[in-house]
């Protein structure tokens, strides 16, 4: 049996050159959370533990460790990863093997990241567009005639963002990229004063796709003239707060609505193109003399 004073020698000559976990996180850099990690996974184990006070030791040949783990991390591979590489008697096929996965999987996200840096790109371009193409106050302009697909149904107002989705995936399931516009027809002139509303939902088309039951493919019809007005709306409501003051500034150049024509409202940007609650919209008042 050996005795505490042998004991304590024995401790004393193992931790000789030896740093405590503190001293070596000082030098190594690593905090005393991520060594204690590393001690769990087994990438770096301590060269001696006191089994009296439960000190860590490490030695000075231990900082190539951390800096061999660093430099695999750095490559981007994750601790699981880098694990087998600080493995005594793994093979130089072994190794190749690793690094070659590994540059897959940095490839891959390196197309990943290409992609999504040309839709933040593309992003600005569509904004700096939207901003430049947009006039500050009302105008009178003529909307042409537009190739789509529709959904018009009685519904609760509030159902306006299920027709959209509706009509958006009709038309992506048939070829069709994601619309970058979409128009409402409020066929009750947006009252917004009955709760169920005769609401028809219109989204741009290159081409003809098939029609169903529910779905109808045509045209928007054309307006000769059309009072407009480009605003930011709440897309999470489904009323048009502006149309009474497009109303009031249609009455105040001695120009009439057209009663005939449904109120449109066309949202200018898609739905992954909202910044803050509100999107860039334009409202459409049909005036008469546009064919009637």
């Amino acid at each position: 049996m050996i005795s505490l004073s042998m004991r304590d020698r024995i401790v004393k000559e193992v931790a000789a050159g030896m740093m405590k976990i503190s001293a070596f996180a000082k030098v190594s850099g690593i905090s005393i959370k991520t060594l204690r990690y590393y001690d769990e996974l087994g990438l770096l184990k301590p060269a001696h533990i006191d089994e009296q006070s439960g000190y860590r030791y490490y030695s000075e040949e231990q900082l190539l460790t951390v800096k061999r783990i660093a430099a695999y991390k750095e490559q981007g591979f994750t601790l699981e990863q880098l694990k087998p590489f600080l493995e005594e008697d793994i093979g130089s096929d072994i190794v190749k093997n690793k690094l070659a996965d590994k540059m897959t999987e940095l490839q891959h996200a390196m197309r990943t990241l290409q992609l999504q840096l040309d839709e933040v790109n593309s992003r600005i371009t569509r904004l700096e567009r939207s901003e430049a193409g947009n006039p500050s106050g009302p105008i009178i302009r003529e909307v042409p005639s537009q190739r789509a697909a529709f959904i018009r149904d009685q519904v609760p107002r509030s159902q306006l963002c299920l027709l959209l989705d509706e009509i958006t995936k009709y038309a992506v399931s048939n070829g069709e990229e994601e619309a970058r516009q979409l128009t409402i027809l409020w066929h009750d002139h947006g009252s917004g004063n009955a709760d169920i509303a005769d609401i028809e939902v219109a989204v741009p088309i290159t081409r003809d796709i098939p029609a169903n039951g529910r779905i109808r493919v045509d045209f928007l019809p054309q307006l000769k003239s059309a009072a407009s007005l480009v605003h930011r709306c709440d897309p999470y409501t489904y009323t048009c707060p502006v149309v009474p003051e497009l109303r009031a500034w249609i009455s105040s150049q001695g120009l009439v609505q057209a009663e005939s024509e449904p109120i449109r409202e066309i949202y200018l940007t898609s739905d992954k193109d909202i910044y803050g609650k509100k999107r860039p919209a334009e409202l459409l008042i049909p005036l008469q003399g546009n064919g009637e």
